[in-house]
C-alpha cells in the first residue's frame, strides 16, 4: 500500500536523521537475532542425522534410549560416550554456541567466573552459565517484555486520556484527582512487598508494571482531544449524529497519535530499564532466568571478574542508546520544521 504524501514526507524527514536511521535498523536485526537464540545458542544440536534416522533436539526431546543407550532419560549430547555414538552412526549440527540459557560448563579447568576463552567467548558467570548465551536469552527477554509493557501502557494511557480530553468536564475532573493518587503509588516498595507474598514471574512482573505505569501518555492525548474537541468538524460531526466512539477513533486520534509516537521509543527504554532494575534489585524473574540486570548483579558481587559488569554495561548502554537515537529521529519525520 502506497504511503500518503504527508507519510512520505515524515519518511524522508526520518531517513534523513541518518544515525537514528540506522539505529533502527540496528535495533530491529539485535531483536531478530535475539528471538532466534534457540538457533545461536544452544547445548542441544539442531540436528541428528543417526543410523539414516532425522532427529531434531531443537524442538523435541529424544530419551538416551533413542540412540542406543540404556536409560530412558534424556539424552545429554555433551556426554562423551553419546558424542562418540553420534559421530559413529551419522553427523551432528550444532549452533554457533554450543550452550544454553542454563547450561554449566563442567568442562573448563579454572574456577568460575572464569574469564574468556576460546569456549566461553565472554566467559562464564558466577553459576558456570555461558555469559554470551545468556546476555542472548536475556536480550530477549528484556525485549519482549519492555514492547509488551510499553505496547499495554500505550493503549490504556491513549484510552484514558482521549475519553478525559472528550468528554472534559467532570469525568476529567475525577480522572486528574484519581491520576494525581495512583502515580503516587510507591510502585517499587509494592513489588517488594508483593514479591514477599507470590513468586514473581514474567507476567506477574508486566501485569504489576502495567498496572502502575499506564499514565505516562495520558496528559500528551488529554491536551490533544481537549484543543481538538471544540473544532468546526468536531461539532459538525456531533451535529449530524456521529457517534462519539467514531469522532474520537477516526476524527481525533491520528491527531493526537502524532505527539504520542514520539513518546513511544522513549517509554521502551524506561520499560527496559524498569525489568533490568528489579532483576538487579532481586525482586525480578525467579532465580536463574537469564536476565542483564542479574549479570549486572554478579558483576557487583565478583568484582575480581570485570568482564560481567563490563559486558552487561555495553549491552544495555547499545540497546539504550539505539532506542534513544530513534526516538530522535522519529520526533524529526513528526516535525514538519525539519528539513529532509
Amino acid at each position: 500500500m502506497a504511503l500518503s504524501p504527508l507519510n512520505q514526507a515524515r519518511w524522508r524527514r526520518f531517513k534523513h536523521n541518518r544515525r537514528g536511521y540506522w539505529s533502527f535498523w540496528i535495533f530491529i536485526v539485535l531483536f531478530a537475532i535475539s528471538l532466534c537464540a534457540e538457533l545461536i545458542a544452544n547445548d542441544k544440536p539442531l540436528v541428528v542425522h543417526y543410523d539414516n534416522h532425522w532427529y531434531f533436539p531443537v524442538v523435541k526431546n529424544y530419551s538416551e534410549q533413542d540412540f542406543g543407550g540404556v536409560f530412558p532419560t534424556s539424552a545429554d549430547y555433551q556426554d562423551p560416550w553419546l558424542a562418540t555414538r553420534l559421530a559413529q552412526k551419522g553427523w551432528v549440527l550444532w549452533a554457533p554456541i554450543r550452550f544454553g540459557n542454563q547450561s554449566i560448563n563442567f568442562a573448563t579447568t579454572q574456577p568460575f567466573p572464569s574469564p574468556p576463552s576460546a569456549q566461553n567467548w565472554l566467559g562464564t558467570d558466577a553459576t558456570g552459565g555461558d555469559v554470551l548465551a545468556r546476555v542472548i536469552y536475556g536480550t530477549r527477554i528484556s525485549l519482549i517484555f519492555g514492547i509488551m509493557l510499553t505496547l499495554f501502557s500505550s493503549v490504556i494511557g491513549v484510552m484514558v486520556g482521549a475519553v478525559q480530553g472528550y468528554y472534559g468536564g467532570r469525568i476529567d475532573l475525577w480522572g486528574q484527582r484519581l491520576i494525581e493518587v495512583w502515580s503516587g503509588m510507591p510502585t517499587l516498595f509494592l513489588i517488594i512487598l508483593l514479591s514477599s507474598v507470590v513468586q514473581p514471574n514474567f507476567w506477574w512482573l508486566l501485569g504489576i508494571t502495567v498496572l502502575f505505569g499506564w499514565m505516562g501518555l495520558v496528559g500528551v492525548v488529554r491536551a490533544e482531544f481537549l484543543r481538538t474537541r471544540n473544532f468546526d468538524y468536531i461539532r459538525a460531526a456531533q451535529a449530524l449524529g456521529v457517534s462519539d466512539g467514531t469522532i474520537m477513533w477516526r476524527h481525533m486520534l491520528p491527531n493526537a497519535m502524532v505527539a504520542t509516537l514520539t513518546f513511544v521509543p522513549f517509554i521502551l527504554c524506561g520499560s527496559i530499564t524498569t525489568l533490568t532494575s528489579l532483576d538487579f534489585l532481586g525482586f525480578g524473574l525467579p532465580v536463574g532466568s537469564p536476565s542483564l540486570g542479574e549479570l549486572l548483579l554478579q558483576g557487583k558481587n565478583n568484582l575480581q571478574a570485570p568482564w560481567l559488569g563490563i559486558t552487561a554495561f555495553i549491552v544495555l548502554a547499545s540497546l539504550l542508546s539505539l532506542l534513544v537515537f530513534t526516538g530522535e529521529a522519529v520526533r524529526d519525520a513528526f516535525d514538519p520544521n525539519k528539513a529532509g
